[in-house]
């Protein structure tokens, strides 16, 4: 049997389940590669390597699992920085206290992460929509007053953790950014090619049928309470690696102030800008949303110069939360799938040029 989809011909199921099944797909993969890994050391400075791209990939590594739950299996969150949090205390806690290796303490962090997001995730089973985002918000006020009062966790008021040297083998020291990059972008491309095959396992398409109706899904024989649960843990699970690889590489401490509600929204607001149920879209989403910060500063720090007392410090504190609000808002109404479908609306297009549709 021949598949045929626009203008590209699959000769047999191994083909059309490729991993990248469209040579467009392939190639752009191949080349953002070859830059994530030779060009940007080569070409960023520390300050972009350090302060922007590991960042960007550890907050699109958190919004690939918030995008596992809420855009490929229907069920909102609006605790998933919780879920961060736990990951980088139980990171720094394998790591620091108890010698454990740094791999290994990224694996820990993400199961201890996915232990509690079972646990938080339970109420699924018997509520979803407005509710179930009410149950995980109450998850990020519970998790944020243990970390806080729980002495063997963070203790204190600040409830922080320091992290010391990483090392890899005790023997290869990673204390640069060019070296904490690369640390980050390994992990995050074996996490992002297995949820890549992961959605479109039996698990995926069953994360999907309860999405669209869950009711039809469960008559069909699929299980709400297996494939529920294990959405929560999958995502409470790259959430917590993200945790961990975020205190490692970037703030360089767990500090629960940085796991915060308004990092919740952050989080959600990447996957509806970058396209719910689309892993291209969870990093597309997240570097909108760091970049937009720089964006704005840039131009009304240029505006400034030009209008002088109209660019008040008030507008520069609040301003960032205007326009992701209205980002937000517009994606929401004008594409709700997000800048993911005008990639995919963009790359039909071109590989059916010059002919027309």
């Amino acid at each position: 049997m021949i598949y045929r989809e626009c203008g590209i011909y699959r000769t047999s199921y191994a083909k059309d389940m490729a991993l990248f099944p469209i040579p467009l797909d392939r190639w752009a993969t191949y080349a953002i590669a070859a830059a994530a890994f030779l060009a940007v050391p080569l070409l960023a400075s520390d300050y972009w390597i350090g302060g922007l791209i590991v960042p960007f990939l550890c907050f699109a590594l958190a919004a690939l699992g918030l995008n596992f739950l809420t855009g490929y299996a229907g069920q909102l969150s609006l605790g998933h920085a919780a879920f961060m949090g736990v990951g980088a205390y139980a990171a720094l806690i394998l790591y620091a206290r108890y010698s454990a290796p740094l791999l290994l303490s990224l694996l820990g962090a993400g199961l201890v992460a996915a232990g509690v997001g079972v646990l938080f995730g339970t109420p699924s089973l018997r509520i979803k929509g407005f509710y179930l985002a009410v149950s995980t918000l109450a998850a990020q006020f519970i998790i944020e007053w243990v970390i806080t009062h729980v002495k063997w966790i963070g203790g204190g008021v600040y409830a922080t953790i320091d992290t010391p040297p990483l090392r890899i083998m005790n023997w290869w020291l990673i204390d640069t950014p060019v070296e904490k990059y690369y640390l980050t972008l390994a992990v995050v491309v074996a996490l992002t090619v297995f949820g890549r095959n992961l959605v479109r396992s039996r698990v995926g398409r069953a994360w999907m049928a309860i999405r669209d109706r869950d009711v039809a899904a469960e008559i069909m024989g699929i299980s709400l309470f297996r494939y529920k649960l294990l959405a929560f843990a999958v995502s409470s699970f790259y959430a917590g690696v993200a945790g961990g690889l975020i205190s490692f590489t970037y703030y360089a401490a767990a500090n629960v102030e940085e796991f915060n509600l308004f990092l919740s929204f952050r989080l959600l607001g990447m996957i509806i800008i970058g396209g719910m149920g689309s892993i291209l879209g969870s990093y597309l989403g997240a570097g909108f949303i760091v970049l937009l910060p720089i964006f704005i500063s840039q131009f009304l720090g240029g505006v400034g110069k030009v209008v002088g007392r109209l660019v008040t410090t008030d507008l520069l504190a609040n301003v960032e939360l205007m326009v992701f609000g209205g980002l937000i808002i517009f994606f929401l109404i004008v594409e709700p799938l997000g800048l993911a479908r005008l990639w995919r609306t963009l790359k039909d297009y071109l590989r059916l040029w010059p002919f027309p549709y």
